[in-house]
């Protein structure tokens, strides 16, 4: 592919001697082939120009010329103002030879437009403002440029480093007649070119790879003024902050299946989201590549010193001292489809991303406690006896998994008669103690006649088809299998359906669904995947949607549970792979990680790049699926798991196992107290997924979103906010007596969780951390619910009474939330049933009120427990307040010491008007 040498760059060297654009590695040393290939590109390098006379505004967008200065071929640009402070450009062929691939049903509805105005500009560019004026975009025609102007400053540019790259399709040389071959000379010996250097049809051990109409790569630059700290582009085993990839690889994105994946690599993982964040002082952006081929990114951040001007004015000379980072994406095929979402703040940038990919799925609450998975729990004797052990040993969890040997054959939706030869009986256990079962779906399915969901697929035509038109054949955990094609909607449709009662035979409603291996995964195919020419529902070809596929899965798999339930229950559905907008149909993993110190540490890096990036409900698996962890490390991986928002353990089968009970006494309690404190936040928790659900908050949090202005926020990965109340820094270092845990926030005063001490903010404190230890920091000036008795599972606590953290600020207030509805329907958003409560303390009294008159829900839950942190005087009474008017006295213990307060046997309902006053 010509486009990966343009860039100048080691990565694209390396990977196209590698040979990933037929997606197979064979080693590091450059080909004399590939050599002369970007020889020959890099001396075949040309400009664009926009044709501004050709302008044309429609009711939606702005359209366009631009053309290459060499070949002459037009491209057609189109530049829309989406309400909400967002630019999208799609830059497309003007007449192609066929369509180019457009991702479709990830934008969750037609962006609503905003009519961009002309604006004067000089005879050469072209000024095109949004309704309000604050935003505009500077097009200019030679070279085509465009500069997005925010308050009259360059805030990000595009193609200014000439970097705009569009390979056209082409009919085979073999097609044309000797006519043509005459007329257009020029295009014949390019082709002809481009076929000694191996782009038609590229060959790679036993895969051959044939581009029917030629290479189609695409490409453009992106220079971020003033911004060098990146985030974002998912999913990589890597740091939080993007690096700087001039001197080596670029970011891959390319869902792929790595067994125990290299950290601190740029190569792809399991899924990928094209979508990055640029955060400085004053402002965040963020650039949606909406392409869900193989993409590469490449990030260069100029610092300040090596970044001059050649112009002087008003709006440059302000830039002329400013670092700055140019983003380079480059994809396989498709088009540019590219949304600009100029903030300004990271809050607006969430709800920018939300608007055009969904929130998270609001989960239902069973799957915010903790789930128990390996590979494979034998038998229904090995499932009763490892739900007893939680029982016996005190220890409360939510779900039992299943992997694939649950199956007959590894035949998905069926049972093994022998191992599992009653699973309603099996299920009705778990229901009895008000737990849940999670079972393995995954997109392979086995080739075998009498397999009723193969031989009805297979009727039907709706597997993936190579490029003979035969059906696609792999091989994967069955053994020869085919691939559904969920590309196609009516495929997706009909999967759904075998999620009901009547067609999964042996299936309850408290059976819920696991994605896996849906990259998709192919044992001995190129990179253990599908090859790119394998053909899709439309006749698109497997190269241009690739990364889109277990995204695909991932919808019609929530969409069969939803229908089983006619349309009541909210689905749970956990997937491997994922794609932008995956947040809408559940849970993501990071997939198959190591029992090593180092993999527990990169998971907080990796949790935090998801959740920026809309995905709240992620997680790792606790202990390292991989390996067999010393009993420190799996202690520490409770302990940081039970504050991440997916919460499971899990290992590879022939590991030991490693029920929390299995280390001894010692390592059982301090799990088991891992896992009661996630219990006890269960209220936060689920206050923090509806503030994700309903206003793309991220759950867990980076500290610079809650510290936008504090520059020593910016490239902290080993420690993050739960919400704008709690600071986690988990310890991943092995025999650690002591961690440095920096508290942020000059005005902030932040509450040791454990010990009640506190410290102001803007500081690294030095934390002495036991074993027991879980370093975990209430921020002053919040209020967090809790619950104060602990159940079996999540269902045992439903009316179980709650407590209130409250944690002064330095002025002695304190705000927080509080979200209730019955944890597993969808009567919350269509009947609004669902209560959702303010607490705020000031001035001594501690005020509990309706937050959204929208919603009723009754409750029996009450208030029995008050903890206040940071009240520097003993009070001399305590009283309650109701609503009715009534009065009452309260008995309180305050130490003042630590400053604290303590309320105890207090009755007051939770969902009703109330008052407590301290004086």
């Amino acid at each position: 592919m010509k486009l990966w040498i343009k860039t100048f760059s080691k990565t694209a060297a390396r990977l196209l001697s590698t040979g990933v654009f037929i997606g197979c590695i064979s080693g590091n040393g450059i080909a004399a082939s590939k050599n002369k290939r970007q020889k020959h590109q890099l001396s075949r390098r040309s400009t664009y120009q926009a044709l501004l006379d050709s302008v044309t505004t429609g009711k939606d967008s702005t359209k366009f010329h631009i053309i290459n200065e060499t070949t002459k071929v037009p491209l057609l640009a189109e530049v829309y103002g989406i309400e909400g402070n967002i630019f999208r450009l799609k830059i497309n062929e003007e007449t192609p030879l066929k369509p180019r691939y457009e991702v479709p049903d990830v934008l969750t509805i037609k962006p609503s437009t905003v009519r961009l105005i002309s604006c004067s500009g000089d005879a050469g560019s072209l000024v095109l403002a949004d309704g309000k004026g604050d935003l505009k975009c500077h097009i200019t025609a030679n070279p085509f440029k465009i500069d997005l102007v925010s308050e009259e400053e360059i805030v990000m540019s595009i193609n200014s480093l000439d970097q705009l790259y569009f390979e056209h399709l082409q009919i085979p040389l073999k097609q044309r007649s000797t006519k043509e071959n005459k007329e257009d000379t020029s295009i014949d010996a390019s082709q002809e070119d481009q076929e000694d250097l191996g782009l038609w049809e590229e060959k790679f051990g036993k895969f051959v790879d044939v581009k029917v109409n030629g290479p189609a790569s695409i490409g453009l630059d992106f220079s971020l003024h003033g911004f060098e700290h990146l985030y974002g582009i998912p999913q990589h085993a890597e740091s939080h902050q993007l690096k700087n990839t001039s001197d080596g690889d670029a970011y891959r994105l390319y869902n792929l299946d790595v067994y125990g994946y290299k950290i601190h690599d740029k190569m792809g993982i399991y899924g990928s989201v094209p979508y990055l964040l640029a955060h400085k002082l004053g402002r965040t952006l963020g650039i949606f590549w909406l392409n869900a081929s193989e993409t590469l990114v490449e990030i260069n951040t100029e610092p300040a010193v090596k970044y001059t001007l050649t112009q002087m004015g008003p709006v440059a000379a302000k830039q002329k001292i400013r670092c700055r980072t140019d983003v380079h994406w480059m994809s396989e095929s498709g088009i540019i489809d590219v949304f600009l979402l100029t903030g300004p703040t990271p809050s607006d940038i969430f709800k920018q991303y939300s608007y055009l990919t969904g929130t998270q799925a609001m989960p239902p609450l069973f799957s915010l406690g903790y789930h128990q998975c390996r590979w494979n729990y034998e038998d229904e004797q090995d499932v009763k006896a490892v739900d007893a052990g939680f029982d016996e040993h005190d220890i409360p969890y939510d779900v039992m998994w299943l992997d694939i040997e649950h199956t007959e054959g590894k035949r998905y939706f069926t049972w093994d008669k022998k191992r599992f030869p009653n699973p309603k009986r099996m299920q009705e256990l778990l229901r009895s103690k008000k737990r849940k079962l999670v079972v393995i779906s995954d997109p392979h399915i086995k080739i075998d006649p009498d397999y009723s969901v193969y031989s009805k697929a297979k009727e039907q035509g709706f597997f993936v088809r190579n490029h003979e038109g035969g059906d696609f054949e792999g091989v994967c955990w069955p053994g020869l299998s085919s691939y559904l094609d969920f590309t196609n909607p009516k495929v997706r449709e009909w999967y759904s359906g075998l999620f009901t009662f009547s067609a999964y035979q042996g299936s309850t409603d408290i059976l819920y669904i696991w994605n896996d291996m849906n990259e998709p995964s192919v044992f001995r195919g190129p990179e253990l995947t599908m090859q790119k020419n394998a053909v899709h529902h439309g006749n698109w070809e497997h190269r241009e949607l690739h990364n889109i596929y277990g995204f695909y899965q991932h919808m019609a798999t929530a969409e069969g549970l939803i229908q089983r339930s006619e349309g009541k229950e909210r689905p749970f559905v956990l997937t491997r792979s994922f794609f932008a907008g995956s947040q809408k149909y559940g849970a993501v993993w990071t997939g198959d990680n190591t029992a090593e110190w180092s993999y527990l540490k990169i998971s907080i890096p990796m949790l935090l790049t998801l959740s920026i990036t809309g995905i709240s409900f992620c997680g790792a698996d606790v202990g390292g699926f991989i390996g067999n962890p010393e009993a420190e490390l799996l202690v520490r991986w409770y302990q940081a798991g039970a504050y991440q928002p997916f919460f499971r353990g899990h290992a590879t089968m022939k590991t030991k196992r490693r029920e929390p009970w299995l280390f001894g006494e010692e390592y059982t309690r301090l799990i088991r107290e891992a896992i009661r404190q996630r219990y006890a936040l269960l209220p936060y928790w689920y206050f923090l997924f509806y503030c994700a659900h309903v206003a793309a908050e991220p759950v867990m949090r980076p500290l610079w979103i809650e510290f936008p202005e504090e520059l020593d926020t910016f490239g902290v990965e080993d420690e993050y906010m739960l919400g704008s109340a709690l600071l986690v820094h988990p310890v991943t270092e092995p025999k650690a007596t002591t961690v440095d845990v920096f508290l942020p926030g000059s005005n902030e005063v932040w509450y040791d969780s454990k010990t009640f001490a506190h410290w102001e903010g803007a500081c690294t404190v030095k934390i002495p951390v036991a074993l027991d230890t879980i370093p975990v920091f209430q921020r002053g000036g919040s209020i967090v619910p809790i619950k104060t008795t602990i159940g079996k599972s999540t269902g045992y606590m439903s009316d179980s009474p709650y407590g209130l953290r409250v944690a002064l600020s330095t002025k002695g207030s304190a705000m927080g939330e509080f979200y209730l509805d019955d944890g597993h329907s969808f009567q919350y958003l269509h009947q609004k049933q669902f209560l959702h409560r303010k607490f705020s303390f000031l001035a001594g009294v501690l005020i509990n009120s309706c937050a959204d008159k929208r919603g009723h829900y009754p409750t029996k839950c009450v208030v029995e427990q008050i903890f206040i942190q940071g009240l520097k005087k003993q009070p001399s009474s305590v009283t309650t307040h109701s609503s009715d008017g009534k009065e009452e006295p309260v008995a309180f213990t305050y130490c003042a010491k630590m400053s604290t307060l303590r309320l105890e046997k207090l009755s007051l309902n939770i969902g009703t008007d109330w008052e407590v006053h301290i004086r």
